[in-house]
């Protein structure tokens, strides 16, 4: 650690930086004003918190570098591990849904297609190597990483996007194999997984030049199962009808979850997003004013239209009150035995939906649409995401066949060249009039 980096680190981050921050969280939060008051209850107070934790986060970042060691991770990888040995943590998919929320995703990812990446890969990847390529961000800089981390329990695309990577950076990766499941995960691939994650520790002890310790992997692991235990509980606060938020309000709100896993203030933050919600509760106030029916909604959201959609719907007092993806974020959370660390992270990240059949998905998808008193389906075919919209063609022809009206909107998660607002208002609006809105 140099004392001009830490010196860095230090004024511009923790002094500097931080008083920044917290100054804006002390303003008055005023309802933006694009927002549709008329059919949308105001948005959640936490709001600026989140804010505030991802601003932080980036900044962090930006000084890091000769600080802490640096680590772009993917959103599947068991992160506890890094987070044990002080590693910053950078999750390139978070970063690019970023660009893709502020509308410049595609800009940056058209760096990538210059450099000779082709326009069907991922548009996350797009986005995060033509940054890298051209330096463009949002975020003001992202910090080079030490050591790349990758695990394939999400899809195959990031094993060759964080090639790319390594070459660009010529830094060490790290790859984590899953078995892809079929069924619940058996002993002898749990043990595989586990095995890799052992194996991987002497690797980051070097890079980061820190001892490994079981007792602080222990205590991430119980604060990443609580915040993780308490993002499950907001997204079941859906079943309540009204609805207190939408998944719109929990993809804004997801950033914590995927990125800041295993942090104190991440239990904090949503111990108080749940106090709000339940507070909506008691209250008996929806996320859409007049709640007159209730969406599920499958795969990744459309970050560069989410408002649109938001609005779109709640014209018609519909309220989209439960999302495959965001509950993903939640549903393992029992898995998590910080006393028996290693077997039980491979046990977790053995288990994402990702990386599993697409039955389990259309089981979750059945059992959701009772639970949450589903009146419909909207299934968003996600050009950058094969393996999220793999059997949605059978998932929503089984799911109408069996009283469950079920709509296919292909986009994509990122790249707003492949969205046509006419041609999705021309599917909404019949699936609308089915569903008697």
């Amino acid at each position: 650690m140099g004392f001009k980096e830490k010196l860095k680190y230090n004024t511009n981050f923790r002094i500097l930086g931080n008083f920044y921050l917290h100054l804006n969280l002390l303003k008055k939060q005023s309802i933006p004003s694009n927002w549709r008051e008329d059919i949308l209850t105001p948005p959640l107070k936490i709001g600026k918190m989140t804010k505030f934790l991802i601003s932080r986060h980036y900044l962090e970042g930006r000084y890091a570098k000769g600080v802490k060691s640096v680590a772009w991770v993917t959103s599947g990888a068991p992160v506890e591990i890094l987070k044990a040995l002080d590693y910053y943590v950078l999750y390139p998919e978070n970063h690019a849904a970023i660009c893709g929320a502020k509308k410049i995703a595609h800009k940056i990812s058209q760096e990538a297609e210059k450099y000779g990446f082709s326009i069907d890969i991922c548009s996350y990847a797009r986005t995060d190597i033509g940054s890298v390529i051209s330096g463009k961000t949002p975020v003001g800089k992202l910090p080079k990483p030490d050591i790349l981390f990758t695990c394939t329990n999400i899809c195959q695309t990031v094993l060759y996007w964080y090639q790319a990577l390594s070459h660009f950076f010529k830094v060490p990766l790290i790859l984590v194999d899953t078995p892809f499941l079929y069924e619940e995960a058996g002993q002898h691939q749990i043990e595989y997984v586990k095995k890799q994650l052992e194996n991987m520790v002497p690797t980051l002890e070097k890079v980061s030049g820190k001892k490994f310790k079981v007792k602080k992997l222990e205590k991430v692991l119980k604060l990443s199962k609580c915040a993780t235990e308490l993002w499950l509980k907001i997204v079941e606060s859906g079943k309540n009808v009204p609805s207190p938020i939408s998944v719109f309000d929990q993809f804004i709100h997801m950033a914590p979850i995927v990125e800041m896993r295993g942090e104190k203030r991440t239990v904090k933050f949503y111990m108080d997003m749940l106090k709000e919600v339940e507070e909506r509760i008691k209250l008996g106030i929806g996320a859409v004013k007049n709640e007159k029916k209730r969406l599920m909604w499958d795969n990744l959201p459309i970050w560069h239209r989410l408002r649109y959609f938001s609005e779109f719907l709640a014209e018609y007092g519909v309220s989209v009150v439960f999302s495959t993806y965001t509950n993903a974020w939640g549903e393992l959370y029992s898995m998590i035995d910080p006393q028996r660390p290693f077997e039980s992270m491979a046990k977790t990240y053995l288990h994402p939906i990702l990386n599993r059949g697409t039955g389990y998905k259309l089981k979750v998808m059945e059992e959701m649409a009772v639970e949450y008193k589903i009146d419909g389906i909207i299934l968003h075919s996600d050009r950058s995401c094969k393996p999220y919209s793999m059997g949605q063609v059978d998932q929503r022809n089984i799911l109408t066949k069996k009283g469950i009206p079920s709509l296919l909107l292909e986009a994509d998660h990122n790249d707003p060249r492949t969205f046509s607002e006419k041609q999705i208002e021309n599917r909404l609006r019949p699936f609308l009039e089915i569903l008697g809105v």
